[in-house]
């Protein structure tokens, strides 16, 4: 066959041409996707151009912090003790003025646990120490050989009455209100019990006076306006709700039975 019948033959069917052929129905069948616009909002809050639209994402709900989550972490008490000296005298001399039953209010923006470890501890050594001074004087009153001992008990009966009151009566009376529907802190209960014990400070020096009868008037006064203190303010806390008066008396009555326990020691 001569070479130039090739040449005549049609393009079409050579081997060749099939890819062509195959390529042009595939671009022919071929469907290009539409563009879908994204829109693009500016970002007002930071001012850094524009971004893209993220999909809403599963909204999780934020559990609330569990309130006895942190009751026995002692780094959550640390924000109750960065208070400032003057503020500690202010509310020290607030103490002494029993019938003016604002003490919540100035304790209101920052309640502090530092008058409360303060003052109890510094109760503990005095009574402890006058307790143990006093016995000495008496025994030497009636005995001129008696020879200075310490007695450790007193250090022991003085700490568990102190702050077990200081601690354990607050609790009582916070789970109480909240009980009968009450709104309370247990924060401000402790810090107003607490600075409610600063008039026993000056007063355990008096109590080494000799004579039984002056000390009892000394205690009996002390103890009615720490009580006063203790009642008034509990009262204007609470006040608005329920007939809680009981309550209060029951807060004057500890508070006196409190002086009591002092007076002995």
């Amino acid at each position: 066959m001569d070479e130039s019948s090739f040449s005549n033959l049609p393009t079409s069917r050579l081997l060749g041409s099939v890819p062509s052929v195959i390529n042009e129905e595939k671009k022919s069948s071929y469907a290009a996707p539409e563009a879908s616009m994204q829109n693009f909002p500016p970002n007002s809050g930071s001012g850094r151009g524009y971004q893209t639209l993220e999909a809403p994402a599963e909204s999780f709900e934020q559990q609330p912090p569990n309130n006895w989550k942190g009751v026995f972490n002692i780094s959550s008490y640390t924000q109750y003790f960065n208070v400032d000296t003057d503020v500690v005298i202010n509310r020290l001399i607030s103490s002494f003025h029993p019938t003016a039953g604002d003490f919540f209010n100035k304790i209101e923006a920052n309640p502090d646990l530092y008058g409360l470890i303060w003052i109890t501890t510094t109760l503990v050594f005095m009574l402890s120490c006058f307790g143990n001074f006093a016995t000495y004087l008496m025994q030497k009153h009636t005995d001129g050989t008696t020879t200075w001992s310490f007695d450790v008990g007193y250090v022991n009966v003085a700490a568990s009455g102190i702050y077990g009151y200081a601690i354990v009566v607050p609790m009582a009376f916070y789970f109480l209100l909240q009980y009968l529907g009450s709104n309370a802190s247990l924060i401000r209960f402790w810090c107003m019990w607490g600075y409610s014990l600063s008039i026993f400070v000056p007063t355990a020096f008096l109590l080494l006076i000799p004579v039984e009868l002056l000390r009892w008037i000394i205690i009996l006064i002390t103890g009615t306006a720490s009580s006063c203190f203790v009642a008034l303010n509990l009262r204007s806390y609470i006040e608005g709700g329920n007939d809680l008066t009981i309550i209060v008396i029951a807060a004057f009555l500890l508070q006196m039975a409190l002086s009591i326990f002092i007076k002995q020691k």
